[in-house]
């Protein structure tokens, strides 16, 4: 087996290359004078892993250009990150289903696919060959633990993280919860616990995903008027889109974390254990 990667996963595979005990391929990477991507791979084995975030629509590219350039191999693609993902429907008329086509167009020349952290794992039936996600709700509860915060309570921005943010809260048998908004009036609304009171404690708000931060620091600003002792954030995939690591530390979050599925100056935490352990399982059967 070899490891290949695309330009934005360098860090990651490199990881799980050293934990598998497997080596990695050396890459090329250009860009012909229209624009186009153009990669090269060292040499390969029987089995090929692919590396590839597709954080954005190069790397949609790339991804696909590796798997072809892979093509005398059984190839097996882990996406640590999956762009389009959150279009999982039509939200008006005309709308594609974005992560739809995006999975579809990643099945041909791999017979296995992983995914960290999905937005909704009901997407990978998208997917026309076996895919499964990969939670690392387990490593960022160890990243919490390595914070050293006083009983610290876990929450999830909404109730639908809830069940993310129960998996992080149990490395540390820590208390858990989700944010609720409360209209008070027609122009006034609360964020607060549901049903723990946040005054005097040490909170960690987890989620996937934090992209621009917005809700996240609407959140804060009211923990911090609650009696919050102080606010933390941590995620799968890191975006910081829009100036929003900023508007984080100015709503008064203390620190920021984010794993290398979407490599980045906050990425404290790393997929590679959790990737490695779901390849080794999936080889094993």
């Amino acid at each position: 087996m070899r490891i290949i990667s695309t330009e934005r996963s360098q860090v990651l595979a490199a990881r799980i290359s050293e934990k598998l005990g497997v080596p990695l391929a050396e890459m090329k990477f250009a860009r012909f004078p229209d624009g186009e991507m153009y990669l090269q791979c060292g040499d390969l084995d029987d089995e090929t892993l692919i590396i590839s975030s597709i954080v954005n629509s190069d790397m949609l590219v790339q991804t696909l250009l590796a798997i072809d350039a892979a093509d005398r191999s059984r190839n097996t693609l882990v996406i640590p990150y999956l762009g389009y993902a959150r279009q999982d429907r039509r939200f008006a008329r005309g709308e594609p289903i974005s992560v739809r086509a995006v999975a579809r167009s990643l099945s041909y020349g791999i017979e296995r696919a992983f995914v960290v952290d999905i937005h909704d794992p009901g997407t990978l039936d998208y997917f026309s060959v076996p895919a499964d996600d990969i939670t690392i709700a387990p490593a960022i509860g160890g990243y919490v633990g390595d914070l050293r915060l006083k009983d610290p309570l876990i929450l999830a921005p909404d109730e639908g993280a809830i069940e993310f943010a129960t998996d992080v809260a149990a490395i540390g048998d820590w208390d858990c919860d989700f944010l609720q908004k409360v209209r008070i009036s027609g122009e006034e609304v609360r964020i607060a616990p549901k049903t723990v009171d946040a005054a005097g404690r040490e909170v960690v708000i987890v989620d996937d995903i934090i992209s621009t931060g917005g809700t996240l620091a609407t959140a804060a600003c009211m923990l911090r008027e609650q009696g919050a002792a102080s606010i933390h954030a941590a995620c799968a995939h890191g975006v910081l889109a829009s100036g929003a690591y900023m508007r984080l530390r100015a709503a008064g979050i203390a620190s920021i974390a984010s794993s290398d599925t979407y490599e980045n100056a906050s990425s404290f935490i790393s997929a590679a254990n959790a990737i490695v352990a779901a390849v080794l399982e999936d080889v094993h059967r």
